[in-house]
C-alpha cells in the first residue's frame, strides 16, 4: 500500500496487506443524527453529520459514530452497511474494531498484575518458557516491552502481506498463536528489547500477550474479556469471535481490490490472523462506555492506569505517543493536550476510538473500508474528529 502522511493515516494502526488501490466508487451519501440540533439542521450534530456525509461522499460506503460531551451524546449514521442491500448505516452497527483490541488484552494483562500474577517487569519467558529468545545482547523481553512495542519483536503481519492476494488468502485462513509468532521470529530483531530510542509497532507482541493471558488464567483469551470487561460494563455488542461469522446487526466490510470492478466483500474473516491484537467486534456505544469506564477507574486501580497512559514517543510522528495499549495524539487539537485511546484497520474496517484528555469528550467512528480508503475520505474524517474531540 502507497505511504500515506501521518495525518492521512489517522484510521490505520495494523500494517497494510494490500498494494493501494483506485479509490472505491462514492456510495450513498445522506444520513441521521438523534442529536436535536441535527433535526434542526444546526450545532454539532449537524455538523457531525455534515462530516460523515462528507466522508461517504470521498467514496465509503457508509460512516457511523457516536460522540458524547459532557451528558449530550449524538449518534450519526450516513451511506450503507450493505452494498448489495443497501442498508442504511446505523450508529448501533456491530463492527470489526481492528487494534483496538489492544486496549482491551492490556487491560485484562494489567488487572493480572494488580492481582500479583505477574509483574510489569516479568521477562515473558517466566511465563511462556522456551518461546521468545533474549535479545543479542542477552536481554529477555519483558511483559512491559511486549504491551509498550519496545520488544524488538518483528510483526508478522508485514510477512503476511506478501504473495498472492493475501487479502483472500488471509480472510479463509487458519494459524495457532505459535504459528503467528513463530512467522515472527524468522525474521530479524528489529532491536534489542528495550533499546533508548527504540521502538516498532508490532501485533505480534500482542499476539504473545494474549497468550500469556490464556496462560495464566487457564481460560480463553475471549472468556476473559467477557467475564472481566463486556459483562461488568453491560458492552451488548461486543465480543471476540470465534468463528469467521459477524453476527448480528453489522457493517459489511469492502476493500477495492486492483483488477476488480466491485467491492471485495470482508465482512467474515478468519478469527486467528488477527487473534489477540485485533481480533474484536464492537460498537461505537460500547467503545466510547469501555474507555470512558477505563479512565473512570473501574477496569484497574489508579497506580496501573497511570502506567497505562505513561506515553513515549514513537516512530510515527504528527504528535503520536504509545503506552501500554494506548495511543496518544496531540495533532488533533492543536494548542490543547493531546487526546488518547486507540485507533484500527483490519481489511474491511476502520475504527478511530479517542477521548480529549479532560475525558469531557469522546468519539467513536467507524467506516465499512479501511486499506483502501481513499486519501479525501481521511482528510474529511479529520475534521470531524476535530469537531468531535477539541475544545476550540
Amino acid at each position: 500500500m502507497r505511504r500515506r502522511t501521518a495525518a492521512a493515516s489517522a484510521l490505520l494502526a495494523v500494517a497494510a496487506l494490500v498494494p493501494a488501490a483506485v479509490p472505491a466508487a462514492a456510495a450513498l451519501a445522506g444520513g441521521h443524527a438523534t442529536d436535536e440540533g441535527a433535526a434542526r439542521g444546526s450545532g454539532k450534530g449537524a455538523a457531525l453529520q455534515k462530516g460523515l456525509d462528507g466522508i461517504v461522499a470521498e467514496g465509503v460506503p457508509g460512516a457511523i459514530a457516536e460522540v458524547r460531551e459532557g451528558d449530550r451524546v449524538w449518534r450519526v449514521g450516513s451511506g450503507v452497511a450493505d452494498l448489495r442491500g443497501g442498508r442504511q448505516a446505523e450508529a448501533g452497527d456491530r463492527f470489526r474494531a481492528g487494534s483496538v483490541a489492544k486496549t482491551f488484552v492490556a487491560t485484562v494483562v494489567l488487572q493480572l498484575v494488580g492481582e500479583g500474577r505477574i509483574g510489569l517487569d516479568d521477562p515473558i519467558g517466566r511465563h511462556l518458557p522456551g518461546l521468545v529468545p533474549d535479545g543479542d545482547d542477552g536481554t529477555p523481553v519483558t511483559v512491559r516491552q511486549l504491551l509498550h512495542h519496545t520488544s524488538g519483536i518483528a510483526n508478522y503481519t508485514d510477512v503476511l502481506r506478501h504473495g498472492h492476494d493475501p487479502l483472500r488468502r488471509l480472510q479463509h485462513s487458519h494459524y495457532t498463536p505459535r504459528e503467528l509468532v513463530g512467522i515472527a521470529l524468522k525474521e530479524p530483531r528489529l532491536f534489542n528489547p528495550g533499546q533508548p530510542g527504540k521502538w516498532a509497532y508490532s501485533n505480534t507482541n500482542y499476539v504473545l500477550l494474549a497468550m500469556l493471558i490464556e496462560k495464566t488464567t487457564g481460560r480463553t483469551l475471549d472468556h476473559e474479556i467477557d467475564r472481566r470487561i463486556v459483562r461488568p460494563l453491560h458492552l451488548t455488542g461486543t465480543t471476540v469471535p470465534t468463528t469467521p461469522h459477524l453476527s448480528g446487526r453489522h457493517l459489511n466490510g469492502y476493500e477495492r481490490l486492483p483488477g476488480e470492478n466491485e467491492p471485495a466483500d470482508f465482512t467474515d474473516f478468519s478469527p486467528t490472523a488477527f487473534w489477540g491484537p485485533g481480533n474484536i467486534v464492537s460498537t461505537t456505544a460500547d467503545l466510547n462506555r469501555f474507555y470512558r469506564a477505563l479512565s473512570g477507574g473501574k477496569l484497574l486501580p489508579s497506580h496501573l492506569w497511570e502506567e497505562m497512559r505513561t506515553f513515549r514517543d514513537t516512530d510515527r510522528g504528527s504528535g503520536r505517543m504509545y503506552g501500554l495499549g494506548l495511543e496518544s495524539r496531540s495533532a488533533y487539537c492543536p494548542g490543547e493536550k493531546p487526546v488518547w485511546g486507540h485507533t484500527g484497520s483490519i481489511p474491511g474496517y476502520s475504527t478511530f476510538s479517542f477521548t480529549s484528555a479532560d475525558g469531557r469528550r469522546q468519539i467513536t467512528l467507524a467506516v465499512n473500508t479501511s486499506l483502501t480508503m481513499p486519501e479525501k475520505a481521511n482528510d474529511v474524517a479529520l475534521k470531524v474528529f476535530g469537531t468531535a474531540l477539541c475544545a476550540k
